[in-house]
């Protein structure tokens, strides 16, 4: 049974993850919108084996945002419904059949549905410290765009309400601990530059967080890490990561669990925060020095 559905999947180099990806959801999607950085490993010869997956390339700009919009602006969508799909997360069956039964017969006031986010580390489900994570992930043709932030992105609706269904998708990458590192490690400057505009109103965007349309969690998120930009550097990521660890059940995860943590909530956030104590002392508290320094140094416009 096809879906009155299209997905929507950027890709850059992504030969580990892509066919298991598509086999997950060719056989329920009217059609598949590959977004591509210009691969060079075998992405694309991939997808084209199968017949429903279109593919448009466009170049990458270090704005998943940018990237993702220019998709949903230029694909030739028709269905009626967009899932926004990673290549390396897939549905679980039960999600699968969910939506065969509930995704149809949605009424016209819901224009996006939240669906819930499994990590799976090493192997196995971080069942403790982070999840459930839940993401609008479902949401009307022409009724969601990307909002445009550098981190922490959410799909944000321009009519209607969201809801959410019960069961789960999987962020299940196959990559190795050093790909895992070397991630966050790019991933961190963009984080530093997101929490100095949060801390000195560099682009006035964060003054509106909390008036966008996106889903309940997202909202509660994007708050903490309002009030996280208000604490001391380094303390913060320490404090963090007890959270996460103990608070939250991080520990029953067993070694995995403290991988994961320790590196997602503790090293990462030092290193953002490293970054950050960088770039002030550089440039101070003075918000235009600090983008012209973001800029020049990081290639990350604000």
């Amino acid at each position: 049974m096809k879906l009155n559905l299209s997905v929507i999947i950027l890709t850059y180099n992504e030969e580990i993850h892509i066919r298991r990806c598509l086999d997950n959801v060719a056989h329920i999607a009217k059609d598949i919108f590959i977004i591509d950085s210009f691969s060079t490993d075998r992405t694309l010869e991939i997808a084209g084996e199968y017949p429903n997956v279109h593919i448009l390339q466009n170049k990458w700009e270090n704005n998943y945002a940018k990237q993702l919009n220019w998709g949903l602006a230029n694909a030739d969508i028709t269905t009626e419904w967009i899932l926004r799909l990673d290549a390396d997360e897939y549905l679980l069956p039960e999600l699968v059949e969910e939506m065969k039964v509930k995704l149809p017969g949605l009424p016209d006031s819901v224009s996006g549905v939240v669906i819930k986010r499994r990590h799976i580390f090493m192997g196995k489900w971080m069942k403790g410290g982070i999840y459930p994570v839940k993401l609008l992930r479902f949401f009307r043709n022409g009724k969601g765009m990307c909002e445009q932030r550098l981190m922490d992105e959410h799909i944000q609706l321009s009519e209607g309400e969201s809801i959410e269904f019960d069961n789960d998708f999987c962020d299940h990458n196959l990559n190795d601990l050093s790909w895992f590192c070397h991630k966050h490690v790019n991933y961190a400057v963009r984080e530093a530059a997101d929490l100095l505009d949060i801390e000195y109103g560099i682009t006035g965007a964060a003054a509106t967080d909390m008036e966008k349309e996106i889903s309940r969690q997202a909202h509660a998120k994007r708050l903490k890490k309002h009030k996280y930009a208000q604490q001391p550097l380094f303390w913060r990521s320490f404090a963090y990561f007890l959270y996460r660890y103990f608070l939250k059940g991080a520990w029953r995860d067993g070694k995995e669990g403290f991988i994961f943590t320790f590196i997602q909530g503790w090293w990462y956030r030092t290193l953002v925060d490293a970054k950050i104590f960088e770039i002030k002392k550089s440039c101070g508290s003075d918000r235009e020095r600090i983008r012209k320094h973001i800029q020049e140094h990081y290639g990350i416009s604000l």
